[in-house]
């Protein structure tokens, strides 16, 4: 998923296509997707103005394995997310959607998701555990409960799902924030699995600037 726009950072390019560490975002999280054992397709959404390849920047349409996809997304993530399915190829079991936002995701991740669907869960999302307190307030802003946070997880992608499920949740015409809101709204059970800190989503220029101190601390091929 890269058809964010960026408005929160200040970019004069959509987010994914904002230079981190001398590439594009996307340029990295492609290049943990194409070491994925067992990839079979490769389907990026991207906004308006960014369907064709062979005019990213950066040489990034290089990283790209043969067959890959690409379509424009829409107004909300669903829209987006919808749009990338309708290009799915047949043979894929499992199908994962992940944030080119959270660039820095180990491979590691993505193989926990990945065994726990082919496991029989439905569908399986990692996460991590909430360490601030959390309030629920209301539209005045008073505090109207305190959660128990040993029950929280704060959720990463990829998001992963067997493909019949997925597309059914889809189906059904619901907006949500994530696809597992609209796969538990099908009545399905979905599995945490541990998440990992590199995962962050890039949205702030606070987490731009995070995401360039862990590539030098650490930087990748």
């Amino acid at each position: 998923m890269a058809a964010g726009s960026g408005s929160r950072l200040g970019a004069c390019v959509p987010k994914a296509f904002v230079p981190v560490a001398g590439r594009p975002l996307l340029a990295y999280a492609v290049q943990t997707v194409v070491a994925l054992p067992g990839l079979r397709s490769l389907v990026i959404v991207v906004p308006p103005g960014y369907a064709d390849p062979t005019d990213w920047p950066d040489g990034l349409s290089a990283l790209l394995p043969a067959g890959s996809q690409v379509v424009v997304g829409g107004a909300e993530r669903t829209d987006s997310v919808g749009a990338g399915l309708t290009l799915l190829d047949p043979g894929c079991d499992v199908v994962l959607v992940h944030d080119a936002a959270r660039a820095l995701t180990p491979v590691a991740v993505f193989e926990r998701v990945v065994e726990a669907v082919r496991a029989g869960a439905a569908g399986a999302v990692p996460g991590q555990p909430v360490v601030d307190t959390i309030k629920s307030v209301d539209v005045d802003g008073i505090i109207t409960g305190t959660p128990d946070r040993s029950a929280l997880r704060a959720i990463q992608t990829p998001q992963g799902f067997a493909r019949e499920i997925l597309l059914a949740a889809y189906a059904s015409g619901r907006q949500g924030t994530d696809d597992a809101a609209l796969v538990e709204a099908d009545g399905h059970h979905v599995r945490v699995v541990e998440g990992d800190p590199l995962a962050f989503k890039v949205t702030t220029a606070a987490d731009l600037a995070h995401a360039e101190r862990v590539l030098a601390s650490s930087p990748r091929p």
